[in-house]
């Protein structure tokens, strides 16, 4: 598989809400970087620090939050997808949309690091009691 598949492979896993496929692309040194500013800022390393830190956040915090893939561009060593985020915050009841890159980088065929770059402003809003 190309970085390109292997990365339209996690995206269509996210389409299909499996975790296990979306988390199969990462190796244990595997490094993922949530965005300064995001409500799971942070990086983890690993899948397991992945599935508890930041998918296990989201399910908790948020009902119907999707990844919309709009732009998959092949770079070489890096893959990057431009997208939107939407979801539903639990507590609050505010909705948000907020437009995002990932940004995944190869070396040897093999993920070594992911990195979201996102507007969080709306995503933060959203979870605010007024």
């Amino acid at each position: 598989m190309s970085n390109l598949d292997i990365i339209a492979a996690h995206y269509a896993a996210s389409d299909r809400g499996d975790l296990a496929g979306m988390l199969a692309p990462l190796g244990p040194e595997t490094t993922w970087t949530e965005a300064a500013g995001f409500p799971y800022a942070g990086t983890y390393t690993g899948p397991e620090e992945v599935r508890d830190n930041v998918f296990g956040a989201i399910a908790k915090d948020w009902d119907g939050y999707t990844f919309t893939l709009g732009d998959l561009l092949d770079a070489g060593d890096a893959v990057i997808g431009l997208g939107t985020y939407q979801a539903k915050h639990r507590e609050t009841g505010r909705s948000f949309t907020a437009r995002v890159a990932h940004v995944w980088k190869f070396e040897g065929g093999k993920v070594v690091s992911f990195e979201q770059i996102v507007d969080s402003v709306p995503v933060v809003a959203a979870m605010e009691n007024r």
